[in-house]
């Protein structure tokens, strides 16, 4: 979860991720950085983050971002 946080951090530098629990909700996250992140995460793990797994409810947390790239890794 360490690496996914300090991807968030260095596409929103100075934004509390680590104590938000829904970024959509408080607009830590708008449509633009979540590309950014999608293209960070897909690069840093090796994964390819699909449009189905783009959903809101997955990019509300750190712990829900962890958790849909460890679905992905599994189904790869």
């Amino acid at each position: 979860m360490n690496t996914i946080l300090e991807i968030l951090e260095t596409i929103k530098p100075g934004a509390n991720f680590a104590a938000s629990t829904d970024f959509i909700e408080e607009h830590l996250l708008e449509s633009m950085e979540i590309l950014q992140l999608v293209s960070e995460l897909n690069d840093e793990f090796d994964i390819n983050i699909t449009l189905p797994y783009i959903k809101p409810e997955n990019f509300k947390s750190v712990e829900s971002i962890y958790h849909m790239v460890q679905e992905i890794l599994e189904d790869e």
